[in-house]
Order: structure tokens, then sequence, then C-alpha cells
């Protein structure tokens, strides 16, 4: 798939996620240490405009995700993914990774976070979501190389030990610091 295309999958299935959801279901624990299934889409609403307006020069209008989940993941999925279909030349600039095409940098940084995210919110609502095998040794091999700048950044946890025969999505999963078995 291309970066766009990739995209629009992901945000997709997060998408069916979050209008899944019930209005009680916001307030759900998920897997990440004090998030709520709320917390979740917040995150990756908010980080990214943030990210994007400050590093891309965009001007992305702050969206309440709290007044409507649903509502806020759509405007905000329809805003990412026209920056992915017409990127107009636009570069972020970023100390921690430099200059890169917006379009590269989304591809590298955000639309991975919405995947392992969907793994998140979907364990928050009592179900189960498969990453799939493939992406997610692929995925762990890249993070294994940058494990020490993963753990410094302190937005991954320590690692959950697995089974030596864990799935790949359980791997990765225990690897960012996600008890793969975790329940509400």
């Amino acid at each position: 798939m291309t970066p766009a295309q990739q995209h629009a999958y992901d945000a997709g299935r997060f998408a069916e996620l979050v209008g899944s959801a019930s209005p009680s279901d916001w307030s759900r624990p998920s897997p990440v240490a004090e998030w709520t299934a709320l917390d979740v889409v917040a995150h990756l609403v908010e980080w990214s405009r943030g990210f994007l307006n400050g590093s891309a020069g965009t001007d992305l209008t702050p969206l309440d995700v709290a007044a409507d989940p649903v509502g806020a993941w759509k405007a905000h999925t329809a805003d990412v993914q026209a920056l992915f279909d017409d990127p107009a030349d636009r570069m972020v600039s970023n100390p921690h990774m430099g200059d890169k095409p917006l379009d590269v940098a989304l591809s590298e940084i955000y639309t991975p976070d919405i995947w392992m995210h969907s793994w998140d919110l979907s364990r928050a609502l009592g179900r189960d979501f498969d990453l799939g095998a493939e992406r997610s040794a692929a995925m762990l091999v890249g993070a294994a190389a940058m494990e020490d700048a993963m753990r410094a950044s302190g937005q991954f946890g320590p690692r959950v030990e697995v089974p030596a025969d864990a799935s790949p999505q359980e791997q990765l999963l225990g690897f960012i610091g996600r008890d793969p078995y975790w329940r509400a």
C-alpha cells in the first residue's frame, strides 16, 4: 500500500472501533496505564494536530474529542488524509527527526501509532484486535533497532515478558510495554 492508502486503511479500522463504542464505553480503562478509551482517541487526535501545526506549518483547528469522539475522529482523519493525498511539498521540521517530507513523516510515526493504538482501544472496549503477524514482526525488528531511544522517550513502558513461543503480535505488544493478555 502507498502511505496514503495505509493511513486510510488504519484510520478506517480505528473509526470502526470508535463508531462501535457506546457513551458509557468512553470511561472504560485501557491497557495504557491511567488512560481510558476516550484518552486513546484524544491522544491520537491531539498530539498529531499539535505536531503538524508546530512542525509542518499546518493550521489544523482543535477538535473537542470529549464532546464528540466519533465526529472528532472523522474530522481528524479527513484532515490528515487530505495531507497525505496532497502533501503540497510540505516538510516536517523537527529536532527529533530532522527534515522530512510530510507524508513520509506521517507514515513513519503517525500511521503506526493509529495501528498500535487500535489494539488499545479494542481491548478497552472488551474486544480483540489483530495487528497482523507480518506487520507486527516487521515493526518489532524496527523497534528493537532503536530500543534505547524508544525507552528514553518515556512513551513506552518497560518490556512485558511473554512466552518464547508468543505470536509476533504478543511479542510486539510486550516489547512496547503492553501486557498482550490484558483485559479490562
